[in-house]
């Protein structure tokens, strides 16, 4: 009937238009076939010259229609289903520093490649400090973003108030929270809007200080059996979120370093000590293993949950960490070799006895791998390793944080219990330890 009262041409150009725009593929392939019948029908009734020409017109409509609808069936990533919705909105919950401190930024920088986002928002700490990294270079290396400032550590935060400071009406279709310690303020506040958008999928970033392996657990902790402290705010935050019905998966990482960090404990512990020629209190055989990850890996895997929303969706716990481990003694070699330390001497030691100190790790073995995240989705593993990154990270540390004081007192009380601290007393009196007499 259409095509009788409005005329061919322009019902041709009308379903174009539809093809075009039409978000429903069933609603394109139902417009495009009734088009071609009625065409059909109608083209023998055309036996003049105007009327053959008209149907010409039609004809380049529907062929246009047709490569419209093709677009629509492209293959799908070979990591996962693609999202057809369009203008697709991010939300960031960014915490106000430490060893994710970086994360929110990196993720930014990520999701903005990301054909399924429209639009990021990061909803920032107001307790950080601005004038740092990475949160100085908000506005030179991620200025589309929209940042909004949140007073996260207020236990009053509530749906409610979030709502409010991200603005009345405004909804996301994905939440990457970064910022939550557990399930109460901000952290159920993220939760309980994220229920609230519809929200495509809540991506929470935990921790593996979350797993409480025993004597009987294998490495790497596996996702599934290892236990984990029950009464732990992030443990507690998962089950929440899952309770609550929100499509939800949590990543547990670990040791973290990167380009715009504002925690360097980890290697720095190295170069503090290799630098100024004091031995490195390394507890037990140095061989444990240790997952370092450079904080654009850690963003990349957080952002692979785009890759296959289902698998993530199901309320999945992913491990989150590059797979090139390095031992404690590795690092040591790792890091003399950039900074030119040839001679240099590793202090190994009963960690059950003597304690941690300052060493940055754990006495024991204690990583995590991320062989389900590529395998569920899609992940194609770290682009860092640790030895490359090493040559910027140590020029970084010499520019910027190689003449910071550090305490030393901890290194000294185990050294000296050690063969090895004979003859050290002098090097760390030079920096301000106190060596007692029975030293």
């Amino acid at each position: 009937n259409a095509f009788r009262q409005k005329g061919g041409v322009n019902v041709g150009i009308e379903s174009f238009h539809f093809c075009l725009f039409s978000q429903s593929n069933t609603d394109r392939i139902f417009r495009v076939v009734a088009l071609i019948i009625c065409v059909l029908v109608e083209t023998g009734k055309k036996k003049n010259k105007q009327g053959r020409r008209r149907m010409k017109i039609v004809f380049i409509c529907i062929v246009a229609s047709l490569s419209s609808l093709a677009q629509a069936f492209v293959a799908p990533n070979q990591a996962g289903t693609r999202s057809t919705a369009l203008n697709a909105a991010a939300l960031i919950v960014q915490n106000k520093g430490g060893g994710h401190g970086e994360l929110g930024f990196q993720l930014a920088k990520v999701l903005s490649g990301n054909d399924k986002i429209d639009s990021i928002t990061i909803l920032q700490d107001d307790a950080a400090n601005m004038e740092s990294e990475p949160f100085c270079s908000y506005a030179t290396d991620i200025g589309d973003v929209t940042i909004v400032k949140a007073p996260l550590a207020d236990e009053t935060m509530d749906a409610t108030k979030m709502q409010a400071l991200l603005g009345s009406g405004t909804t996301f279709d994905y939440v990457w929270d970064n910022a939550s310690k557990g399930a109460k303020g901000a952290g159920k506040a993220v939760v309980d809007c994220a229920k609230s958008w519809g929200c495509n999928l809540l991506t929470y970033v935990s921790s593996a200080g979350a797993y409480n392996p025993t004597a009987d657990t294998t490495y790497p902790m596996d996702e599934a059996t290892t236990p984990v402290k029950e009464s732990a705010g992030q443990v507690l935050y998962e089950q929440y979120a899952t309770a609550s019905g929100v499509p939800f998966c949590s990543f547990r990482p670990q040791y973290i370093y990167g380009p715009k960090s504002n925690k360097y404990d980890y290697v720095d512990w190295y170069f503090d000590r290799l630098t100024r020629g004091l031995p490195l209190p390394i507890p037990g055989d140095g061989s444990q293993l240790v997952s370092l990850t450079n904080s654009e890996d850690v963003a990349s895997l957080l952002a692979s949950v785009l890759n296959d929303e289902a698998a993530a969706a199901s309320g999945a716990i992913f491990n989150c960490g590059t797979d090139q481990l390095v031992s404690y003694n590795e690092v040591a070699k790792l890091c003399a070799e950039v900074s030119g330390v040839v001679d240099y001497s590793v202090c190994h030691y009963d960690g059950a006895e003597l304690g941690k100190g300052k060493f940055p790790f754990r006495l024991t073995d204690f990583y995590v791998a991320p062989t389900k995240a590529k395998s569920a989705l899609g992940w194609s593993g770290a682009a860092h390793s640790l030895r490359d990154d090493l040559t910027w990270y140590y020029k970084d540390y010499v520019a910027s944080r190689a003449d910071k004081p550090i305490k030393l007192d901890a290194d000294w009380d185990i050294v000296s219990k050690t063969a090895d601290g004979t003859g050290s007393a002098p090097k760390y009196e030079k920096y301000g330890v106190a060596i007692t007499q029975s030293a």
